[in-house]
């Protein structure tokens, strides 16, 4: 069973995911809270993935984020927004979310997408826009002229780029190894020297990063199916 924690000030939108999730097979709400509760709820019951809303009046998602991320064995976390353009979603993804979840996603959805986070892979809104990813809407993909950062794609290899393209794409290290015929340990060892190479903390960050260089673009530009 995925176990699930929702946090949200809203207790409609508490009781709505929570009465969507619970009516799959293998995952179970184990908690729902405001954003004041969330970080003692997720020390106690310890839950796979956190869907945190990313705006609260009593504490702000961002704030909860930092604390959850900073646990021993921290669970995977999801923000919940209204807007794919809501301005704290990349500095939440740099900020170590896995991704964001749209609160208007069509019911059927929803617990792929909890699974998809739950095998390792990365949630990006279907309509999350290039300068949306990248941080700076309007603004050019960065060159390796002009971002270090940018630099250390060059450091991986043919196999490494194909495989962070497809991390960017929001594929689980097994539907990786079942698109490019690897098993999936192999695609493992390949996104740990991916995430070593570019020092980054988290495949949310490589995907950024792999946008940034313009890689997403050689496979069509989408993220997060």
């Amino acid at each position: 069973m995925i176990r699930v924690q929702v946090v949200d000030d809203e207790a409609l939108i508490r009781s709505g995911f929570e009465l969507i999730l619970n009516a799959a097979e293998d995952i179970e709400v184990v908690a729902t809270s405001t954003g004041a509760e969330a970080a003692g709820t997720v020390t106690r019951l310890r839950p796979d993935v956190v869907l945190l809303d990313i705006r609260m009046p009593d504490v702000d998602g961002l704030t909860v984020l930092r604390e959850i991320r900073a646990m021993p064995e921290a669970p995977v976390v999801a923000m919940l927004t209204t807007f794919d353009s809501d301005e704290y979603i990349v500095t939440a993804l740099r900020s170590g979310a896995a991704g964001f979840i749209l609160k208007d996603t069509e019911p059927e959805q929803l617990a792929q997408l909890v699974r998809t986070l739950a095998a390792g892979g990365v949630v990006l809104s279907p309509k999350a826009s290039r300068s949306m990813l990248h941080g700076r809407p309007g603004h050019a993909t960065t060159t390796a002229e002009d971002d270090p950062e940018v630099r250390r794609v060059a450091l991986l290899s043919g196999r490494e780029r194909e495989v962070l393209v497809l991390v960017a794409e929001g594929l689980s290290n097994t539907d990786i190894g079942a698109r490019i015929h690897l098993s999936a340990g192999t695609v493992k060892d390949h996104v740990s020297a991916i995430l070593t190479k570019l020092r980054v903390g988290s495949r949310v960050q490589a995907a950024l990063l792999a946008q940034r260089a313009g890689l997403l673009g050689e496979r069509g530009g989408e993220a997060g199916r």
